[in-house]
């Protein structure tokens, strides 16, 4: 079964192809469209084939898929056959009002994730609309919404609710939703392959643009630090993080600005961000705070303080931990960031080997030989999760 998983943004369109047949898991080809809407969109195609690259006038979503369909059927590059072999597109949806797990996409589903828009307003519109477009051009070509927060969803009860009244956890879904659950499953399923068994105390730490950590518990979430949306829990890279709500008064009082305009800082324009003044890519602000500069490095120690937070409260959650897990673009390249993250824990079991702290192959344990809780590093692969989870949903409707 060929699986096409998409990853949208508002004017790009990244996608892998995989072939998923029993045990045998093959990405057939990779490829993105950037700069949608304008007569000069980037085209990419990655294929065992050879590679292309292109500048093409790409109206919309729907000339994207078109493009994507017609470079996987390429006589030279292309991997398939005709358009049709390709079984379902596959979404890392993020958000819907009171839905979650993986959803066939129809017009429920459109109107729940539209009705969490302003909860996930980097996400959602673009999603939705493009979803819109998909099904009206390609109305025999299945869409699956795999929710970011499905995996989260065997986190017990005490663990989602915030203290509000019931009728708004019940009635208007504000609950902890927890997100990332692509790329924390994926961590759960790899960790139980490398140690081979399935009953392990993990701490998942996704760091990234945008970052969170997870208690996982014989390969279930127990806990995850990013709640209602996707805003919350760690700072992000321009996003504020966990922040107290009784700040809006003020700040609608003596900045004069509306609420609309105060979210939209906290949205975008907050995070590590605004807090170093260095950009929100962690490498420059790294690079700034080794030349010295004040703001980069407090915002490396908000973020560093925020991580051994919610670290620290998952080690009790789960009563210890067989592994500490780092992924995503931070947690598996910045050897501050882990550093900073596990120092002074080698009272609680918890020490590295410094040389393969330093550098090594992406996946490799980090910990130092006489460590009670192993560290790694693992990238993760939200896009076969989500393939996966395509194919079981097209199997069980069948």
């Amino acid at each position: 079964m060929k699986i096409l998983v998409a990853n949208l943004g508002s004017t790009s369109f990244k996608y892998r192809l995989y072939d998923l047949e029993g045990e045998n898991e093959q990405m057939l080809a990779r490829g993105a469209i950037e700069r949608i809407g304008s007569a000069n969109s980037k085209v990419t195609f990655q294929s065992a084939r050879g590679d292309a690259e292109s500048v093409e006038p790409i109206a919309n979503h729907g000339d994207a898929v078109q493009s994507c369909l017609d470079q996987l059927i390429d006589p030279e590059l292309g991997v398939l056959e005709e358009a049709g072999d390709v079984a379902a597109i596959g979404f890392k949806a993020v958000h819907a009002r009171n839905l979650t797990g993986v959803q066939r996409v129809n017009e429920d589903v459109l109107v729940a994730m539209e009705a969490f828009a302003d909860v996930a307003p980097a996400h959602n519109p673009p999603y939705t609309k493009a979803m819109r477009m998909l099904a009206e051009r390609f109305p025999n070509l299945p869409l699956v919404a795999a929710f970011e927060t499905g995996f989260h969803r065997t986190i017990p009860e005490a663990n989602q609710r915030y203290a509000i009244p019931e009728e708004w956890t019940t009635s208007l879904g504000v609950r902890r939703w927890g997100f990332h659950g692509a790329s924390h499953r994926y961590i759960a399923g790899r960790m139980a392959q490398l140690l081979g068994r399935s009953d392990l105390k993990l701490i998942s730490c996704h760091l990234g643009g945008s970052s969170s950590l997870c208690a996982i518990r014989d390969g279930k979430s127990v806990a995850c630090s990013l709640g209602m949306s996707p805003q919350s829990g760690l700072p992000q890279n321009n996003r504020v993080g966990d922040f107290d709500l009784f700040a809006l008064p003020v700040l609608l009082r003596e900045t004069g600005k509306s609420l609309e305009e105060i979210l939209d800082i906290l949205a975008n324009q907050s995070g590590l961000e605004g807090l170093s003044g260095a950009g929100r890519d962690l490498r420059d602000i790294e690079a700034a705070a080794k030349g010295g500069d004040a703001k980069a490095s407090l915002s490396l120690g908000v973020y560093i303080a925020a991580v051994r937070h919610y670290l620290g409260a998952y080690l009790v959650e789960l009563g210890g931990a067989d592994a500490i897990v780092f992924t995503g673009g931070i947690g598996e390249n910045s050897v501050t960031i882990r550093s900073g993250v596990c120092r002074d824990l080698d009272w609680l079991g918890v020490s590295f080997d410094p040389v393969a702290n330093a550098g090594g192959v992406p996946e490799r344990k980090v910990s130092a030989a006489g460590s009670r809780i192993e560290i790694w590093t693992v990238p993760t692969n939200e896009e076969i999760v989500v393939a996966r989870q395509t194919r079981e949903l097209l199997a069980s409707s069948s």
